[in-house]
C-alpha cells in the first residue's frame, strides 16, 4: 500500500492495490484454464478414436481382397458322369467326385509328379475346402459343361491367403509356420505365371458363415441385419410417436403421467441384456416365437428403442413454440388438428433423428441378440424374418473367438461394414435434419 499527499488540500491519500482488476485476471486465468481442459479432453478422444480407426482398418482393409487360383479345370464325363445318367438321374452331377477334378488340374499346373502322393497332398491344399463345392454348383447349373475345360478361378486356402498378403512371416523356420517351403514355392510360381492372383472378395458380401475363413461371408448377417433395422422401424416410430404426442399434448398432468414419465427415463437406462431376457422369456418361452429369428430379435430392440425414440420426441414436441399452438387454436383449429397439422410437421427434423439415433444403437447391439440365439451358425440366407438368422455384431463376435488366424482379418473387415453402416444412417439423420428444419 502506498500513501499519497494531494497538492491542493495536503491531505494524505491511501491507495489501495486494485482488488477489481485482480479479480478480472483470475477470471480470465480460471478461463484460459478450462478452455486448455477442452481442448485436452477433445484431443485426448481423437488420440483413441485415431488408434481405434487405425486398428481396425490396418487389421480389416485386406479382408475385401481374396487370394485366387486359376485352374483350367477338365471336366470330364468320366469322372463327373460315367454311365451317362444325368438326364434320367440328376442327382449324379451333385454326388459327383469334384475334388478328383481339382488334384488333376493342379498337378498338372505345377508339374508335379501324380505318383508323389505328399506333393500331391500339398498341393491341393493349397486350394480352399470349398472349391468341389464351386465346381458341384457349376455344373449342376449348367451341365454342358462336361467334357470341355474351363479356366475356374478357384478360392486359395486361408493360410496361402495370408502368406500371399504378407500376414505371415515366410523368413521364419516352416516348422513354426502353416505354409511350408514348397507351397512357398509354388506360390511363387503360380504367382509368376498369372495364376495366383487377388480379386475383390464379393463372398464377404454374399456368403453366408463358414468354418473356413476364406469362404465366410456376411450375406446372413446383412439380411438379418436388414430384417431387424425394418421391424425396429416399423415398431418403434408410430409407437413411439403416438405415445410421445400423448404425453405430451393430451396426457392430464398428474402422479400417474409423472410416473410413466419416470419410468420411461428409468428404462432408457436399463442395461441391453435385460431386455434380452425379456425377450427370451416373453416372446420365444410364453408365446412360443421360433428361436434365433430376426422377428423376435426386432421385437428386443424395439422395446429396447422405444424410450430413446420417446424421450427424443418429446423434446422435439417442447422444441416448438407456444405461439404455434395459440395461432392454430386461434384460428378455429382443434387440438387434434393443430398437433398434426402444425406441431408435428415442425417436430419432425428432431423425431427423426431420434428414430435414427435409436436404430443406430440397435444395429450394434449384441447382448440381448445373444440370450435369443441369434448367435447359431447360420450358413443359409433367411427368406423371412421367422426363419434362424443373426446380425453384424453378432457375426462380429462370432468370428472374434475362432481360433483360425484368417479369422482375426475378417472381424476386423466386418467391424468395417458395421462401421459403415453406422456413419450412413447418422449422416442420414444430419441430411434429414438440415432437410426439414426450420429456424425461429
Amino acid at each position: 500500500m502506498t500513501d499519497i499527499v494531494s497538492p491542493t488540500s495536503g491531505v494524505t491519500i491511501s491507495k489501495a492495490p486494485a482488488r477489481r482488476d485482480i479479480g478480472i485476471k483470475r477470471r480470465y486465468a480460471a478461463e484460459r484454464r478450462f478452455q486448455a481442459y477442452g481442448i485436452a479432453a477433445i484431443t485426448f478422444g481423437l488420440v483413441f478414436l485415431f488408434i481405434l480407426l487405425w486398428t481396425v482398418i490396418g487389421k480389416g482393409y485386406t479382408a475385401f481382397q481374396q487370394t485366387a487360383i486359376t485352374l483350367p479345370i477338365e471336366f470330364t464325363e468320366k469322372t463327373i458322369d460315367p454311365n451317362n445318367k444325368r438326364a434320367t438321374d440328376p442327382s449324379v452331377l451333385v454326388a459327383a467326385n469334384y475334388p478328383i477334378l481339382l488334384r488333376e488340374a493342379i498337378v498338372k499346373q505345377l508339374n508335379i509328379n501324380a505318383s508323389s502322393k505328399p506333393d500331391v497332398r500339398e498341393a491341393t491344399a493349397m486350394l480352399s475346402k470349398s472349391a468341389p463345392i464351386q465346381l458341384r454348383d457349376m455344373v449342376v447349373a449348367d451341365p454342358s459343361l462336361i467334357g470341355k475345360t474351363v479356366n475356374v478361378s478357384l478360392l486359395a486356402d486361408a493360410n496361402i491367403d495370408s502368406a500371399n498378403k504378407g500376414q505371415i512371416d515366410l523368413s521364419v523356420d516352416e516348422k513354426n509356420r502353416k505354409v511350408n517351403d514348397k507351397q512357398v514355392t509354388w506360390m511363387n510360381q503360380l504367382k509368376a505365371s498369372g495364376a495366383l492372383h487377388k480379386q475383390f472378395n464379393t463372398g464377404l458380401f454374399v456368403n453366408g458363415n463358414s468354418s473356413r475363413p476364406e469362404a465366410a461371408g456376411l450375406g446372413v448377417a446383412l439380411i438379418g441385419s436388414l430384417y431387424l433395422m425394418l421391424i425396429v422401424l416399423a415398431l418403434s416410430l408410430p409407437i413411439g410417436v403416438a405415445a410421445s404426442i400423448y404425453l405430451e399434448e393430451f396426457a392430464p398432468k398428474n402422479k400417474l403421467t409423472d410416473l410413466i414419465e419416470v419410468n420411461i427415463n428409468n428404462l432408457a437406462a436399463v442395461p441391453s441384456i435385460v431386455y434380452g431376457l425379456l425377450g427370451l422369456s416373453v416372446f420365444i418361452n410364453f408365446i412360443g416365437l421360433p428361436r434365433s429369428a430376426s422377428l423376435v430379435g426386432g421385437l428386443v430392440l424395439t422395446l429396447m428403442t422405444l424410450p430413446t425414440i420417446i424421450i427424443a420426441t418429446r423434446a422435439a414436441l417442447r422444441a416448438v413454440p407456444p405461439s404455434i399452438r395459440a395461432a392454430a387454436l386461434g384460428l378455429g383449429a382443434s387440438k387434434m388438428q393443430m398437433v398434426f397439422h402444425h406441431v408435428l410437421p415442425l417436430a419432425m427434423p428432431g423425431i427423426l433423428t431420434g428414430t435414427i439415433i435409436g436404430l443406430a444403437h440397435a444395429l450394434g447391439e449384441t447382448a440381448p441378440l445373444l440370450l435369443i440365439g441369434m448367435v447359431a451358425f447360420v450358413a443359409n440366407a433367411p427368406a423371412t424374418p421367422l426363419e434362424p438368422s443373426t446380425a453384424l455384431p453378432v457375426q462380429v463376435y462370432m468370428w472374434a473367438n475362432e481360433a483360425e488366424r484368417a479369422f482375426v482379418e475378417r472381424t476386423s473387415g466386418a467391424i468395417i461394414v458395421l462401421l459403415l453402416f453406422l456413419i450412413v444412417m447418422n449422416m442420414g439423420a444430419i441430411l434429414l435434419r438440415r432437410r426439414f428444419e426450420r429456424r425461429w
